[in-house]
């Protein structure tokens, strides 16, 4: 498969992304996801600085949690993963699936000198791929 290099996350990204806040109950937060159709939210605090990722995976994780030791759920802050893979508008296409490939994410937050500027999902990278190849 050629991909061209010109194609970059930037062209595909979903710009100003839907995101959550830490204080979150994870209920809404699952509301917001089957909403919105997402598999991931992107969490900020007041100051929209991105502190965590909170993706369908960590919500299962915790009704699994709540229903074994009978108890109760929890806020956003306490499911997310603190560690947070991004990528830029400038990162290649390519290389976005890589990511996705290897680290098994379904959406990326998209930064821009520490500052989120969208999200991307595997679909969308398929959708640039087709996009890319029906153009040959």
């Amino acid at each position: 498969m050629n991909v061209p290099s010109a194609a970059t996350v930037g062209d595909y990204m979903t710009a100003d992304p839907i995101t959550i806040g830490p204080e979150t109950g994870v209920h809404e937060a699952i509301a917001m996801l089957l909403k919105h159709q997402i598999s991931g939210l992107p969490v900020v605090d007041e100051d929209g600085k991105v502190v965590g990722f909170l993706s369908e995976k960590d919500c299962l994780d915790a009704f699994l949690e709540a229903e074994y030791h009978e108890s109760p759920t929890a806020f956003v802050k306490d499911l997310m993963s603190p560690e947070v893979t991004t990528v830029e508008p400038e990162t290649g296409i390519l290389k976005t699936a890589e990511v996705f490939s290897q680290k098994g994410f379904h959406q990326l937050p998209v930064m821009q000198q520490d500052r989120l500027v969208g999200q991307i999902s595997r679909k969308d990278v398929i959708r640039a791929i087709q996009a890319m190849h029906s153009t040959k």
